[in-house]
C-alpha cells in the first residue's frame, strides 16, 4: 500500500501542537491540584480559616484565624491567579494550534472522543492504566509514520481498554465518563458498554491477566478476552492528535504491529460483523504496510516474528509473503 507523506509544514505543525497540548496539560492539572478556595469564615464568635470543597460551600476547617493563617490565605489567592491566567494562556496557544492543524488537512479524529481522552489525561489515566484500541488508533498511526495511508477510520463508537496493572481506589473509569457527560449510563443488556444522551457508545475491554486490576466498584464492567492480551505487548504509540471540531487530545495505543495482527484475526472470527470482518483485515494490512514502509522503530525482523503466537502465525505468514511479492 502506497503512503502519502506529509508536507513539511504539517509535520512541523503536529509538532508545535504536541508542545502546546503538554503545556496546556501540565497547567491544568495544576491548577486542578490546587484547593477550590480558601475563605476565612466566622463560627460564633471565632473566625477561622476554611478549605472550600465545592461550590455548594462544603469545606473543612484548617485552624483559628492568625497571622500565619492571613498569609496562607493571601499566598493562595496569588497562586491561583497565576495559575488561572497560565492555564488561560495555554487553552489559547493549544486552540490556536488546533485550528491550524485541522486547516492543513491531516488525518483527523472524530469530535466525540475528545473531552473523554482529556479528562482521562488529565486525571492521569493515560500514563499506564487506559490504552484506547479499535479504529480511534488509526489516526495515531498515521501520525506515527508521519503519513496517510487510505482505510475507513470513522467510527460511532468509542473502545478503551484497561491496561493498568494495580488496582485503584474509587470508581475511576466511571468518575472519568460522568465528569465528561452525566447522562453517561450502562447499557444493561451490555454491561461492558456505557451510552449518553446522545447513544454515544464507551465500550471497556480487558485481558485477562489485568481483570483483577480494575477497581470493584468501577463501570462499564468488561468481559475479559485472551485476543486483547496481544494489545498489551510491544511499545504503545503516544500522539496528540487534532479532532474534527479542532481540538487537541491525546491517544495513546497499542504497538502498532499488535494492532495488525489483532485486526486480521478478527476478520476471520465467525461470530464478527461481516461488515466490520471486512474493515479489521483492510485495517489490519494497512496499518502492517505502514510499519514496513514508515516506522523502522517498530521492527518487523526475525526477533519479533519468533515472537507472534501460534494463534497470530498464519497472519503474519501471509502478510509477510505478500509484501514480498
Amino acid at each position: 500500500m502506497a503512503l502519502t507523506d506529509y508536507t513539511d509544514e504539517q509535520a512541523r505543525a503536529l509538532v508545535n501542537l504536541r508542545q502546546r497540548y503538554d503545556a496546556w496539560r501540565d497547567a491544568e492539572r495544576a491548577f486542578r491540584a490546587l484547593p477550590y478556595d480558601l475563605r476565612r469564615k466566622r463560627v460564633g464568635p471565632y473566625a477561622y480559616l476554611y478549605e472550600i470543597r465545592d461550590r455548594s460551600g462544603n469545606g473543612t476547617s484548617l485552624g483559628r484565624w492568625d497571622e500565619e493563617a492571613e498569609r496562607r490565605l493571601t499566598g493562595f489567592k496569588a497562586e491561583k491567579a497565576a495559575a488561572k491566567d497560565r492555564l488561560a494562556k495555554a487553552r489559547a496557544r493549544l486552540e490556536e494550534g488546533g485550528r491550524l492543524v485541522r486547516a492543513l488537512r491531516v488525518p483527523m479524529l472524530a469530535a466525540a472522543p475528545g473531552p473523554i481522552l482529556r479528562e482521562a489525561d488529565c486525571r492521569g489515566l493515560l500514563d499506564g492504566d487506559l490504552l484506547v484500541v479499535g479504529t480511534n488508533c488509526l489516526v495515531a498511526y498515521q501520525q506515527e509514520a508521519v503519513a496517510r495511508f487510505d482505510v475507513a477510520d470513522e467510527t460511532e463508537d468509542f473502545d478503551l481498554a484497561w491496561a493498568g496493572e494495580e488496582r485503584p481506589d474509587g470508581a475511576p473509569v466511571w468518575d472519568l465518563l460522568k465528569a465528561v457527560d452525566p447522562t453517561f449510563s450502562v447499557n444493561t443488556e451490555r454491561g461492558f458498554q456505557a451510552r449518553n444522551a446522545d447513544a454515544y457508545e464507551v465500550e471497556l475491554l480487558v485481558a485477562p491477566s489485568r481483570a483483577a486490576a480494575l477497581a470493584r466498584r468501577d463501570r462499564p464492567r468488561p468481559i475479559p478476552l485472551p485476543e486483547q492480551e496481544w494489545l498489551l505487548l510491544g511499545t504503545p504509540v503516544d500522539q496528540v492528535v487534532v479532532c474534527r471540531d479542532g481540538s487537541a487530545a491525546r491517544i495513546v495505543a497499542p504497538d502498532p504491529r499488535w494492532f495488525a495482527l489483532h485486526k486480521l484475526w478478527l476478520a476471520d472470527q465467525a461470530k464478527r460483523d461481516p461488515l466490520k470482518r471486512r474493515k479489521d483485515r483492510a485495517q489490519g494490512r494497512a496499518v502492517l504496510d505502514a510499519v514496513a514502509q514508515a516506522m523502522p522503530h517498530y521492527p518487523l525482523d526475525a526477533a519479533f516474528a519468533r515472537s507472534v503466537p501460534g494463534e497470530l502465525a498464519s497472519y503474519w505468514r501471509d502478510w509477510r509473503e505478500g509484501a514480498e511479492r
